[in-house]
């Protein structure tokens, strides 16, 4: 058998197990569920749009935290500050996921992010503190790179330029908490990334956006994110904005009428209509040999409705083995 052949008949068995692979994918996202607020394990600045070395597995840690005094309600902005024993609380989450990576081929790969997730605020509840705590909302996808521009010689003008597949399947905690820390569905998010150089050597453009199909409530949601990247020698330093829209949903109802018996004075729907604007920084450090990746990223929700002011701070690392740059 030629060489030519024997690439075909790997081709086509590579195809059949994508296949396979995203119909697993389809079906398990159609499982029903609750709903909350959204917090899917997701890396900033469009990195899923490179893909692993062939037979290169990458192990990712993730650790993140927020805190928000602020939040939009019904077209206003409230201050949410609950002060006890001369401190300030607002509304804080700390969580932390694995990000694992694979590369089956030079243009395709598998990722999977899971982790833990821990809430809690004291302002809806007279300063009394309530939490919740459990599995973060998981996902997984299939990531085929179209272009890479290190490789089209022939397209000067193509970008690194990814498509992913990816599906959310719902975390543990409480869904019925107010900024409850994920949305708590299942769903299917077609995704589109890239990156591309130009100008001045190591500047370049990042894109990031995708659908997500909520299959419980129908209250689907689109994210894009954009921004500009400076590489260093080792380092890369990124700065964008990233816009999440509920297309349909209900509103947060705040304050409440005391006369409802309600118990806090916030009524968080199940289906909140979420729309926020937010800005991004960040900067990474990859060693030249062992290539293994530091990163730390800021997002601050500046304006939006239906959500609150977050200040989330974010560090990474990601360690490559095996493949052509791996240990």
């Amino acid at each position: 058998m030629n060489n030519q052949k024997k690439t075909s008949i790997e081709l086509a068995v590579q195809t059949g197990r994508l296949a396979t692979l995203a119909g697993l994918l389809m079906a398990m996202a159609l499982v029903p569920t609750a709903l909350a607020s959204e917090n899917v394990p997701h890396r900033p600045f469009a990195y899923w749009a490179n893909v692993p070395d062939q037979g290169q597995f990458i192990a990712g840690f993730v650790y993140e935290q927020s805190e928000a005094y602020h939040m939009w309600a019904g077209g206003q902005y409230h201050n949410v500050t609950a002060h006890a024993g001369g401190e300030s609380y607002g509304t804080d989450i700390n969580q932390g996921y694995l990000a694992l990576q694979y590369g089956l081929t030079e243009r395709w790969a598998l990722d999977f992010n899971a982790g833990y997730t821990s809430e809690g605020w004291r302002y809806f509840d007279n300063g009394d503190i309530q939490s919740t705590s459990g599995l973060m909302d998981w996902s997984f996808g299939v990531r085929y790179q179209i272009y890479n521009e290190l490789t089209e010689t022939n397209l000067p003008w193509a970008p690194t330029l990814t498509f992913r597949a990816g599906a959310v399947m719902p975390g543990t905690y409480s869904q019925s908490f107010a900024f409850a820390p994920g949305l708590r569905t299942t769903a299917i998010e077609p995704e589109l990334l890239l990156r591309k150089h130009f100008g001045w050597p190591g500047l370049g453009l990042y894109g990031d956006g995708l659908f997500r199909y909520n299959m419980t409530t129908g209250n689907n949601q689109y994210i894009v994110a954009a921004g500009l990247f400076q590489e260093i020698k080792g380092w890369e330093i990124d700065f964008g904005y990233k816009h999440l829209q509920t297309l349909s949903g209900t509103g947060i109802t705040y304050p409440v009428d005391p006369a409802s018996n309600d118990g806090y004075n916030i009524i968080y729907p199940r289906d909140p209509r979420e729309n926020n604007d937010a800005i991004q920084f960040g900067f990474s450090y990859t060693t030249r040999k062992s290539k293994w990746r530091y990163g730390f990223n800021l997002t601050s929700v500046v304006d939006g409705n239906n959500t609150d002011a977050k200040l989330w701070l974010g560090g990474s690392i990601d360690i490559p083995f095996g493949g052509k740059h791996g240990q």
